[in-house]
């Protein structure tokens, strides 16, 4: 046994060892989070969060609120319409629709109350290694609220439109074929 133990003692200072291969590293500093791994650092992680509206360069704060409130007001509704206690009488959908709009609002006070506190340049990370300059400044993230307002409202109100006509489109697309 003690022979044993020897040998894995010996091999834990072999370099040759795959056993020894570090997957994970610091990028720089360890109390940052940032740890470099085989998932954030691979090309299909970066193509997918650089392309993501927040990290998109050229883009203003107010387009990239409206793409992630039109995101978050579109998917909001449905989880309220089927779990409000609301769901079974003939108010159910729209009582989703305001209930999407009240979180929508608190959401973006959130913004607005954020941005009022002077945040901090965002840190350039291992996915996202060019954070937008205009999460640093506090017309930056005002311009973000806005536009996450306005985008939430818009979003919930097509997806309401969808659920309310449902009955519609599905008699559409049996009258054009699809099934």
């Amino acid at each position: 046994m003690t022979q044993l133990v020897n040998r894995i003692e010996r091999s834990n200072n072999n370099p040759n060892d795959p056993r020894n291969r570090e997957v994970v590293h610091p990028v720089a500093d360890v109390q940052y989070g940032d740890l470099l791994t085989p998932i954030n650092s691979s090309p299909l992680v970066k193509g997918i969060m650089i392309n993501l509206s927040a990290y998109r360069a050229d883009v203003s704060p107010l387009r990239r609120g409206l793409e992630v409130g039109v995101a978050h007001g579109y998917w909001l509704v449905c989880p309220f319409a089927k779990f409000n206690p609301l769901r079974y009488t003939s108010v159910g959908t729209l009582g989703s629709l305001f209930a999407t709009f009240g979180l929508i609002v608190i959401s973006t006070v959130l913004i607005v109350l954020y941005a009022a506190s002077y945040p901090p340049a965002p840190l350039a990370a291992t996915a996202t290694p060019n954070p937008p300059a205009e999460f640093s400044t506090q017309k930056g993230w005002n311009d973000y609220a806005g536009g996450f307002f306005i985008g939430g409202v818009l979003g919930a109100i097509a997806a309401y439109l969808i659920l309310v006509n449902f009955d519609v489109l599905k008699n559409f697309l049996s009258l054009i074929g699809a099934n």
